[in-house]
């Protein structure tokens, strides 16, 4: 159990410290509360060795699709949600609204013939980029999200990426565990970078 603590009162300002301290909040939308984790062995995505398919790289190069960065930020958060299960409730949105609106979260958007068909969005603290959540309404377009993340986060000089829990779709794309203490150093070395989302 990676469950460090519960609440059920939540700010911006609580979200962002727990980000700091190497800890994630949720809610429980069966337990009507939020539960803050850390877990023993944290999933991160080494932006060095990010890996892509065959297949992802030629769609990659010929781009059917236009991505934007924080165009749509809401809507991104809200497709994320669209689901029968999800830690994302209205608070959630209402937080990760304001820390959009603080500079402090991110999304990336794909669209193909002037539709939203994937994006993802997550949290920016000094050189470290906390991946939330992605979807896709068209096959693939979450991946392209994921690429095209990558490639922002490695052009303005991000030191840390992570996803939280290790799964098997992330696998492909080079993601690791590392213990929590690794995972703290590398958080700790990672805020102290002053980068800029773009």
């Amino acid at each position: 159990m990676d469950i460090v603590g519960i609440t059920k009162v939540l700010t911006s300002a609580d979200v962002e410290s727990g980000y700091r301290a190497g800890i994630f909040s949720m809610a429980d939308p069966q337990g009507g509360v939020i539960t803050w984790h850390r877990p023993k062995r944290r999933a991160i995505l080494p932006l060095d060795t990010f890996h892509i398919s065959r297949s992802l790289s030629t769609l990659l190069r010929r781009r059917p699709f236009k991505v934007t960065f924080d165009r749509a930020f809401s809507d991104v958060v809200d497709a994320c949600a669209d689901r029968p299960s999800t830690w994302i409730s209205t608070e959630f949105k209402k937080i990760y609204g304001e820390l959009h609106a603080q500079d402090k979260a991110h999304s990336v958007e794909v669209w193909v013939d002037g539709e939203l068909a994937g994006g993802l969005y997550g949290v920016h603290l000094g050189g470290a980029f906390f991946a939330e959540s992605m979807f896709h309404r068209r096959t693939n377009m979450s991946k392209v999200a994921l690429a095209e993340l990558v490639s922002r986060l490695r052009a303005q000089g991000f030191a840390l990426l992570e996803v939280q829990y290790l799964t098997e779709h992330l696998a492909q794309f080079g993601v690791i565990e590392i213990s929590d203490r690794k995972y703290r150093a590398r958080l700790k070395e990672a805020l102290q970078f002053s980068c800029s989302f773009g």
